[in-house]
């Protein structure tokens, strides 16, 4: 162990330790997890420091010597070089200023090496700043950064599977269900289609959100007042951030907002949560699909990746579906967190910021990986059994839905319940109990027509 020394004394840390003494502090006072700082948020943080030590430079607060120590070893951290020299849990104080000044002890003993000199993290790392203002701008910029590079290329290559699926088996008409209970045919092209809609729908709304937050409050420090930060300060890092992060980051409307509630972060953690509730739709209906094999529906096979049972050979189950609807419950969850900590704004400040940066982050990586695993183990791979749904589809006593142009609601009732009641298709008892021919019944209870819409037969006047 080693002393490093702050405002309030002397604290030891590991000998080997990058950090100094109020990361020692917070190590020691905040033992409530196993959850540390997200790399993402790593990589964000060192992205606003090494931005910030450059604009330093330009406005003429620090030198050029010290501005590329800062700058260089910022980078380092951004790149993931030094990981594990943040130890801090994600239950801390709730601006995020322990883990900003890790960031900036770190980089600070970082760049004192390569200068050899002493940088400080306060007086030379965090210059111009506030923890107030760069933990948020880190959550945002670290979340837009993973949306960016991860769920949206995910999202299009599950959008893309389902499309693809779409057109492989769009002519296979299939019974529909409502309430769980047999209604009128869909193809599965229609079936699919749907669920590709949902996935797009979902990504402009997530890519609608991301203008909101990609807005930055830094230059904004302790209160939104920017006291301590040259005027134009925010402005040019987030300028630098733009090239940096190749993202299209702005500084924020009203930073006393921003930093005060952080409604774009629980803007997206909503948008998030409704992009794992329509995951969870479609991995429900393809369990339901996949059910059986004898007595389920059995309409499709699922890819068969693993023995089901400990006890019971033979078995195989819908796997991946279930942990895709796993991980969007854990995303459900997560938005309630971020709601909750949404709402912790006193007065200038929230004070729920790691926790929310944690959860909008986990959720993001979660349906990133949820949708990849979708596409390429379940959509991909399942193929449907057509002689199962023939088999089902003519004796689906809703059918008689079609004659009710030509004969009514209640006759066409009469003639369903006696249909499931005797166990015979729908037209045998049509040809019974109405004065249509065989012909015309054929036509009108074709199920490939009846998924067109419209009047099958001649519209009642």
């Amino acid at each position: 162990m080693r002393v490093e020394k702050d405002s309030l004394g002397e604290v030891e840390v590991p000998q080997d330790a990058l950090y100094g003494a109020q990361t020692g502090r917070a190590v020691e006072n905040f033992q409530i997890s196993e959850l540390k700082l997200p790399r993402e948020m790593i990589r964000a943080l060192g992205l606003i420091k090494a931005a910030a030590a450059r604009v330093n430079f330009q406005m003429g607060i620090l030198d050029e010597d010290m501005s590329g120590a800062i700058h260089f070893a910022a980078s380092e951290v951004a790149e993931g070089k030094h990981d594990e020299q943040f130890p801090v849990d994600i239950f801390q104080t709730g601006s995020g200023t322990s883990s900003n000044m890790n960031a900036n002890e770190v980089i600070a003993k970082l760049a004192s090496h390569r200068l050899g000199k002493q940088v400080h993290p306060n007086d030379h790392v965090n210059l111009s700043q506030s923890s107030n203002d760069v933990f948020p701008s880190a959550i945002y910029l670290g979340t837009c950064l993973v949306i960016d590079c991860q769920l949206k290329p995910a999202i299009d290559q599950l959008h893309s599977s389902i499309e693809k699926k779409a057109q492989d088996l769009g002519g296979i008409v299939t019974t529909g269900r409502t309430h769980l209970m047999d209604a009128m045919p869909v193809t599965y092209g229609q079936v699919l289609g749907g669920w590709a809609s949902q996935i797009r729908d979902s990504r402009e709304r997530i890519c609608a959100s991301l203008v909101h937050l990609s807005r930055l409050p830094l230059g904004g420090t302790a209160v939104g007042t920017g006291i301590n930060s040259p005027q134009g300060f925010g402005e040019n890092v987030v300028a630098e951030l733009v090239v940096s992060s190749g993202l299209p980051l702005q500084t924020s409307v009203n930073r006393f907002a921003t930093i005060s509630s952080p409604d774009a972060a629980v803007e997206m953690s909503g948008q998030l949560k409704g992009l794992a509730i329509v995951l969870t739709k479609i991995s429900n209906d393809l369990r339901w699909l996949n059910s059986g094999p004898g007595a389920g529906i059995g309409e499709i096979s699922l890819p068969v990746l693993q023995p089901g049972s400990s006890i019971m050979p033979g078995k195989v189950n819908p796997v991946i579906p279930e942990a895709v609807v796993m991980a969007c419950a854990q995303v459900m969850g997560n938005d309630l967190t971020v709601s909750l900590g949404g709402q912790s704004g006193n007065f200038q400040l929230n004070v729920m910021l790691p926790v929310i940066g944690h959860n909008l982050l986990q959720s993001t990586r979660l349906l990133s990986r949820s949708c990849i695993s979708l596409a390429d183990k379940a959509i991909d791979g399942f193929c449907v059994n057509e002689e199962k749904i023939r088999s089902v589809l003519g004796r689906n006593p809703i059918l008689v839905t079609a004659l009710n142009s030509r004969i009514g609601y209640e006759k066409g009732a009469e003639i369903a319940k006696q249909a499931i009641r005797e166990g015979r298709p729908v037209k045998d008892v049509a040809l019974e109990q109405t004065d249509l021919s065989a012909a015309e019944l054929d036509a009108l209870l074709d199920p490939s027509e009846l998924t067109k819409g419209g009047f099958p037969g001649k519209e009642m006047p």
